[in-house]
């Protein structure tokens, strides 16, 4: 299958048409879909009239997107589809605007073929809901393809398309790609508008800490997504060699256990980025206090997906309360701000280990087995956490395969807006490790 970039120089060329493109793609997963459940709002016809009206001049040749087939996450408004979140009390509702990260790839020549699966209300690590399923893992159909954009690293990972568009504010950008092997971004927060990414039949304002970012097979289409879907132009990488760069590895979080193997691939890509004249550092001191950082975040996270309402215990955060966290949270942005005059990227896992098989256990009852061992699944969020709660870009980059014949994705986290700084280290890390 051709990458978004290699397919839109082809149809600009004549090579090929964005009919051709769409009828591949819409074949491609009508071959492989019901095996794993992951595009599950088809909207075919549709699509093959966009890709027509394409073919006849309909979007400039120069669009980046150029008769790009697509999938979308389902949490995406697309007009006349539904988007339900996975709650089946919302199965009715039709969506009748795009989303404006939808509009902008439309706009830069995209072919909207479907929409992919999430697990309900977006808050899980796997894909599964009463209103379409469960999405497997198109490399093992025994474990979770992560979530909540599971269903889109898994069109991505079944080779249905070349790019997709998620959501993250508990790695679910991160995470699926991960488990998925292909790659994703979590954006600078606030980059990239988040209109028409809202719960079923609201139009609510951004929700703190939550982000919308491009998902794909390579790390060239993910900084092309980026830039069509971003609000305004992001820094150019500036990355010439390896040679050049300063980065600080992280192979487990205090709170959270790694893997025996995912804290050795850790200190692989360290050690590959050494040979290749790369300075790397293994400690520092002081570093942002990451374990208060995870409290915080999950203080955060948990006010920011409830709405404000009262935690299971029936109390709930006082203005006070939530501006003194703010307050925490700039704290904490400052102090990775300094930490970035000295690195270039701290390079760490996305999660403790590789995909974990299905689990519908309450994800704070829910364990995961380790090395052997049991540890609280929640915990792990605290990966997730290290860049969203300081608002920071992070790209997950699949990097090695597991014991277990999984990919391992590791995350690759940079300064405010260096967006493009830390995909072009993460394609170093990539090419490092293949090297």
């Amino acid at each position: 299958m051709l990458s978004a970039l290699q397919t839109a120089a082809a149809v600009r060329s004549g090579e090929t048409t964005s009919l051709d493109q769409v009828e591949a793609a819409i074949a491609r997963i009508e071959a492989g879909n019901a095996a794993i459940n992951a595009v599950v709002v088809k909207d075919f016809d549709r699509a093959r009239a966009q890709a027509r009206a394409i073919d006849a001049g309909g979007v400039a040749k120069d669009s980046p997107l150029l008769g790009v087939p697509m999938t979308v996450k389902e949490s995406y408004a697309v007009a006349g589809l539904p988007t339900t979140w996975g709650y089946a009390e919302h199965a009715g509702v039709i969506s009748h605007t795009d989303a404006v990260a939808v509009q902008r790839l439309k706009a830069a020549g995209a072919v909207i073929v479907g929409k992919t699966n999430v697990p309900t209300g977006l808050v899980d690590l796997q894909s599964n809901n009463p209103v379409y399923g469960r999405t497997l893992n198109p490399l093992n159909p025994e474990r979770s393809p992560g979530g909540s954009s599971g269903g889109a690293a898994a069109s991505l990972a079944a080779g249905f398309v070349p790019a997709e568009i998620g959501s993250d504010i508990g790695g679910s950008i991160r995470t699926p790609a991960a488990f998925c092997g292909v790659w994703g971004h979590k954006p600078t927060y606030g980059v990239i508008a988040a209109e028409g990414h809202n719960f079923p039949g609201t139009d609510t304002s951004r929700v703190a800490l939550g982000v919308m970012g491009p998902m794909a097979r390579d790390a060239d289409d993910l900084a092309l997504l980026l830039d069509v879907l971003s609000d305004f132009p992001l820094p150019r990488a500036t990355v010439p060699d390896a040679g050049a760069l300063s980065i600080l590895i992280l192979p487990e979080h205090p709170v959270a256990r790694a893997s025996a193997e995912m804290k050795r691939t850790v200190e692989l890509v360290g050690q590959a980025f050494e040979r290749a004249g790369a300075e790397v550092e293994r400690t520092l001191d002081p570093f942002p206090d990451l374990a208060a950082q995870h409290t915080n975040y999950i203080k955060m996270l948990l006010t920011a997906l409830s709405g404000g309402a009262p935690a299971p215990n029936g109390q709930a955060m006082s203005l006070a309360d939530w501006f003194a966290l703010q307050d925490e949270q700039v704290r904490c942005i400052r102090a990775w701000q300094r930490l970035f005059r000295d690195y270039d990227a701290v390079i760490a896992p996305v999660f403790g280990a590789t995909a974990f098989p299905h689990d519908d256990t309450p994800t704070d009852k829910r364990s995961l087995m380790i090395d052997g061992e049991t540890t609280p699944f929640g915990t792990q969020f605290a990966y997730a956490g290290l860049a969203t709660f300081p608002n920071l870009p992070s790209t997950s980059v699949p990097v090695a395969t597991g014991n277990d014949g999984l990919p391992i994705g590791l995350q690759v986290i940079g300064d405010l807006y260096q967006d493009h700084k830390t995909i072009a280290i993460a394609a170093l890390a990539h090419a490092l490790m293949r090297s």
